[in-house]
């Protein structure tokens, strides 16, 4: 595990640092924006006072802050998608991979990370009473001590069922300045939040007594876009039932019907939905700057 010499330093006089993941950049936006995106992430990170710590495997070694030639071969090249279970592989052959919501989540922790900023969650897949289809990051959630900031959970997702995994597996869920459990591009889910957090300083307090009690696992901060920023509820609802449809017909399914879906919904929406994910990353990378600041206070 490499860690940048700026994180390292970090770090080591507990200032604050925000893990962000590199799935986005690799495999979530179209290039070149997605190398664009990738530096405005950690911009945000730095105009909130903390030190972004992108976290991506580059040659077989685990990198924890990325140059500025490591952020571009991430970018450029056909990277792996590795969750945790993909890490030691991938590390054994030295490749390169851009890391999930789960191993960026595990990967962080281990380095001594305690927030990290993502855009949306995964989550158990609709229909999943039948292929058991969930995804790794709720189970990685569960025993890594955390913090994720998140615009909640991807609305292609049975939302519902996953705050139900999500209470199960005793992540703790904070709506933050909301009551409503947010849906990705959209602002509210249908489902109330769990909790509710109103300032880094509520979350920062939250996150303590989890720790002083033992919690094991993340704290999850819901953080949603603002109604006037989120794309358009009817739209959004018609290409997703129109995506589902699509994707049954052509048979679709499992971990390959979210970037099914997702590259749909760009077509679809002229590219309002890319701009909303990039507004709701941006965002959540800023709110967690904020959250480690406090926690470092």
């Amino acid at each position: 595990m490499r860690l940048a010499p700026e994180v390292a330093e970090a770090l080591a006089r507990g200032g604050p640092v925000v893990a962000l993941e590199s799935t986005l950049i690799a495999h979530g936006l179209p290039r070149p924006r997605n190398l664009e995106v990738a530096r405005e992430l950690e911009a945000a990170v730095r105009g909130e006072g903390a030190v972004p710590a992108t976290v991506a495997l580059v040659a077989g070694d685990v990198r924890i802050g990325l140059d500025a030639a490591a952020l571009e071969i991430v970018a450029a090249e056909d990277v792996a998608k590795c969750s945790v279970r993909d890490l030691g592989p991938v590390l054994a052959r030295g490749g390169h991979g851009a890391t999930t919501v789960a191993s960026t989540a595990h990967l962080a922790a281990r380095a001594g990370i305690g927030v990290f900023a993502t855009g949306g969650l995964g989550g158990v897949h609709r229909e999943a009473s039948a292929s058991f289809d969930e995804s790794a990051d709720l189970a990685t959630l569960a025993r890594t001590p955390i913090v994720v900031v998140c615009a909640g959970v991807k609305s292609l997702l049975d939302v519902g069922a996953t705050l139900e995994r999500l209470e199960s597996l005793s992540v703790t869920v904070l709506g933050y300045g909301t009551d409503a459990f947010p849906g990705f591009y959209l602002a509210d889910s249908g489902h109330p939040a769990p909790g509710r957090a109103d300032s880094p300083a509520e979350v920062a307090a939250a996150v303590r007594a989890a720790r002083a009690v033992g919690a094991p696992g993340a704290v999850v901060v819901a953080n949603p876009l603002p109604a006037g920023e989120q794309l358009d509820p009817p739209l959004h609802d018609l290409v997703l039932r129109e995506g589902l449809e699509a994707a049954r017909a052509v048979g679709i399914a499992g971990k390959d019907v979210t970037p099914f879906l997702l590259d749909r919904f760009h077509r679809q929406t002229g590219g309002a939905s890319l701009e909303a994910n990039v507004r709701l990353v941006l965002r959540n990378a800023a709110l967690a700057a904020r959250i480690a600041v406090a926690l470092a206070g």
